[in-house]
């Protein structure tokens, strides 16, 4: 260092070479015969908010290699000056790691702050330009990690997507692939033997990819989306049998209330037509796609009507929300149980009086609806839902009562609750050999929506084996699909696929 000095608002540094030898940047040789000396002028990162300038003279070197077609050169400063560049390696460092985080225009703007100016135009160019960790090992020679994750991103919801590659024992990502078709994958799986294990959801496409592009690697399922699926298709259990679990006017009652209407609801005669016209149809032979064709409806339709025995089971509870009539329930309840023939009048003169505001027609329907006739408000079967899906130790102790009234009401929801105990007592304890024979005892229930969960397991039953007995998830996969949400949504859908794949994978 020769010299420091006020330069404006900044600092200007003089330097020199003081290096006794330097490499040429062609063939590598040493050399310390001096052709002449050149000056830089570098950017270099602040000190103390204040802008600072280097101003570097180096040597022009002559290359003492015969063979080299340089015949001189500059020399570079280690971990300091660059060809071309005009500033300094931490300045480059800065930016590419700003760029990283926050992209172009707001990376511009946060090293403004910190002291360096640069357009955003500079930090894109800097982050494309840096090199991926993942082809970095791959040209030293390093092996594919033996534990992949593989995952769908979104770049435009419902019009295209990419498929994430990562290392399941570090979590990094290591590629990001252009589209989620099953020939992309294998071909990558290809390029890059020596998987052993590749852990996905339950997509056909990425089963398929990994059986051509890895015979030999096994197929881990995700046990999150093995839990969500039977969590599926244990509330529709549930709705089905919503007649026989969801308590009924009166019940709680010492008498019948005065101002009664059916809690239950009756069967409109439009359902029970659509119900005999399906069953009709089927009872001539014809399969569900020819009920479809010949009624004009959807086929998801017609499967509900042929899977309900009875039109009743195609009943659902009406959903209530809360009201202003709900904070003075228990009062209503009270006193319509010591004097049934109260006029309403009476009873909205007394709730006014305690503060209730609301009008005298929403009293009537809050009464009529039936919702001051049981002890507590009838559970939705979303709810009901998530008490069988719960551990039994997590659940409250007014939510455990309330099921267990639920499973004494209903002896189909008891049966489903001991499989939904069993398939999380083999998930917590990688029990995976148990899988087929609790499969069958689900099946031998004759509960549709169990059975159609079953049938989806046993076509990808390895991959469930595999991922009730191994130790490794999708999960991972999952929280990286997150966190490319978060970049993908910085950047406002303006970055095209090169950009958002290079912050993906330098992130």
């Amino acid at each position: 260092m020769e010299g420091v000095c006020e330069d404006g608002d900044g600092l200007r540094i003089e330097l020199v070479s003081t290096a006794a030898e330097a490499p040429c940047p062609s063939c590598g040789s040493l050399s310390r015969r001096v052709h002449g000396w050149c000056r830089r002028r570098l950017k270099d990162v602040a000190i103390a908010g204040r802008n600072v300038l280097l101003e570097l003279r180096s040597r022009r070197l002559v290359c003492v290699e015969a063979a080299c077609g340089r015949r001189t050169f500059r020399e570079q400063i280690p971990s300091l000056t660059r060809r071309w560049a005009r500033s300094t390696q931490r300045v480059t460092s800065m930016i590419a790691r700003f760029g990283i985080l926050a992209a172009g225009r707001a990376g511009s703007r946060l090293l403004g702050a910190a002291g360096v100016q640069v357009s955003r135009d500079t930090v894109l160019r800097v982050v494309m330009g840096l090199p991926l960790p993942f082809e970095q090992a791959q040209a030293a020679g390093e092996a594919v990690p033996a534990v992949l994750g593989v995952d769908d991103v979104a770049i435009r919801k419902g019009h295209s997507y990419a498929t994430i590659i990562i290392d399941a024992g570090t979590h990094r990502p290591l590629d990001l692939l252009p589209d989620r078709l099953s020939g992309t994958l294998a071909t990558w799986l290809k390029a890059h033997p020596g998987v052993e294990i590749v852990c996905r959801d339950g997509s056909n496409a990425y089963a398929e990819a990994i059986r051509d592009g890895a015979p030999d690697a096994v197929q881990v399922n995700d046990r999150w989306h093995l839990w969500h699926g039977l969590g599926e298709a244990v509330e529709k259990v549930v709705v089905a049998h919503t007649p026989c679990w969801r308590p009924t006017v009166g019940k709680a009652l010492k008498e019948p209330p005065r101002h009664e209407m059916w809690h239950a609801r009756a069967i409109d005669e439009r359902t029970a037509a659509r119900h005999r016209m399906v069953h009709d149809l089927l009872a001539q032979g014809l399969s569900l796609m020819e009920c479809r064709r010949r009624l004009g409806w959807g086929f998801n339709t017609v499967k509900r009507y042929a899977r309900a025995a009875t039109p009743e089971e195609l009943q659902r509870p009406p959903r209530y929300r809360q009201t202003l009539v709900c904070p003075y329930r228990d009062y209503l309840r009270r006193r319509l149980i010591e004097e049934p023939s109260v006029p309403i009048t009476h009873l909205l003169g007394e709730i006014r009086a305690q503060g209730y505001s609301g009008s005298q027609n929403l009293l009537f329907r809050y009464i009529n609806q039936g919702r001051l006739d049981l002890e507590h408000a009838p559970a939705r079967p979303r709810k009901v839902t998530s008490w069988l899906m719960s551990a039994p130790e997590n659940l409250a102790q007014h939510d455990a009562e309330r099921l267990s009234e639920v499973l004494d009401l209903c002896p189909h929801l008891n049966e489903s609750a001991n499989l939904i105990k069993q398939f999380a007592h083999m998930m917590m304890n990688r029990a995976g050999e148990k899988l087929a024979g609790w499969m069958d005892a689900a099946q031998a229930l004759e509960q549709p929506p169990l059975s159609s969960f079953v049938t989806g397991m046993r076509q990808d039953q390895a991959a469930v084996t595999a991922a009730l007995s191994l130790e490794y998830s999708n999960g991972p996969t999952e929280g990286t699909n997150t966190k490319i949400k978060l970049l993908k949504r910085q950047m406002y859908g303006r970055a095209g696929f090169p950009l958002l794949r290079q912050r993906i994978l330098l992130n």
